[in-house]
């Protein structure tokens, strides 16, 4: 009969079964920790603009709290157009820029490696404006005229060199003067002929007294996109988690000021620097709503290739751009959030 074993070995043999039984926990735990803060950070988003009402699903972010929900800290850095937008992640100031489409081509075109990762505005949003008195209806009718930009990096000059060269025009044809966002005081006052604009910037203008204009719609021209995120590759690669984290947080965001404008109007006046006057945010922000909305109900944030693909081919054709753009190897789909 073999020996019994002693009561230390079956201590000893006891211990090292709870070893065993507990080393896959073990080793599992920090692997589950990692997941759960895969997708933790800070991302700096590059605007196209100082803190304004327009984008009050941003800055609410500390009354709200959608970044945070996603373990994003959310920091938003002020430009001044699409193109400064695209320099500061560039220069890696900022991980994500807030930019218009022709920004993003002119950046391609010039051999930057980016991608676009979310369609922001699907519409179309920008347009030209003048008096009445300066009988500009047509794009030819703007040679030789003054007209105003918001800055030479911004979407409305991308937006305006469109315009031209559907008249057979140029910027040499015109004289483009530098107004700031707030651009109609200068067409008032007949420092300029016309002036490129948003929806939202008509809205307001009209809100303050600008009285009767002409407007010419881009979108009767170009109908693409206004705004898009973009990212660097290297930004791609490395931050997969987290970026889908953020666009996760701004796809809430975004519904929210879509389902509660009122309550995002409010907020504007606490957060935008011009969110005074609430009546006038909450029509900028329904603006906005309306034109996050894609069309064919297409989730936020999804993009028609085909109509970006024709913009690209667009900006080629005009002379915008040198090189033929293949939109399909420079926008990625796969960080969206599922609808």
């Amino acid at each position: 009969m073999p020996p019994r074993p002693t009561r230390r070995a079956l201590l000893r043999a006891t211990a090292s079964l709870a070893a065993v039984s507990l080393a896959p926990l073990v080793t599992l735990a920090p692997r589950t920790a990692r997941a759960q803060n895969a997708a933790s950070g800070k991302v700096t988003l590059a605007g196209w603009s100082k803190p304004i009402s327009e984008i009050t699903n941003l800055l609410a972010e500390p009354d709200k709290g959608f970044f945070k929900a996603q373990g994003v800290e959310l920091v938003y850095l002020p430009g001044a157009g699409g193109g400064d937008a695209i320099r500061n992640i560039l220069s890696g100031q900022a991980d994500v820029a807030f930019t218009d489409p022709g920004s993003f081509f002119m950046a391609l075109d010039k051999g930057e490696k980016l991608r676009a990762i979310y369609d922001i505005y699907p519409q179309n949003v920008f347009n030209v404006v003048s008096l009445k008195s300066a009988n500009i209806t047509r794009p030819a009718d703007l040679k030789g005229k003054r007209i105003g930009v918001y800055s030479l990096s911004s979407g409305t000059r991308q937006n305006l060199l469109v315009m031209l060269h559907q008249a057979g025009l140029t910027e040499a044809d015109v004289e483009i003067v530098v107004t700031g966002v707030l651009n109609f005081a200068p067409l008032l006052q007949g420092q300029v002929d016309a002036t490129a604009a948003t929806d939202t910037g008509l809205l307001v203008g009209r809100r303050r007294g600008l009285g009767e204009v002409n407007v010419m719609e881009v979108r009767d021209y170009l109908n693409v996109s206004s705004d898009l995120f973009v990212v660097r590759e290297a930004v791609y690669q490395q931050k997969q988690p987290l970026l889908r984290a953020f666009l996760k947080a701004y796809r809430d965001s975004a519904a929210w000021m879509i389902a509660q404008p009122e309550e995002a109007a409010t907020l504007a006046g606490k957060r935008a620097i011009d969110g005074t006057d609430r009546d006038i945010s909450l029509e900028v922000i329904r603006l906005r709503n309306a034109a996050s909305t894609a069309s064919a109900g297409r989730p936020l944030g999804t993009f028609d290739m085909d109509s970006l693909q024709k913009a690209a081919d667009a900006y080629r054709a005009l002379g915008l751009i040198e090189n033929p753009i293949n939109v399909a190897a420079v926008v990625d789909t796969r960080l969206l959030p599922e609808a």
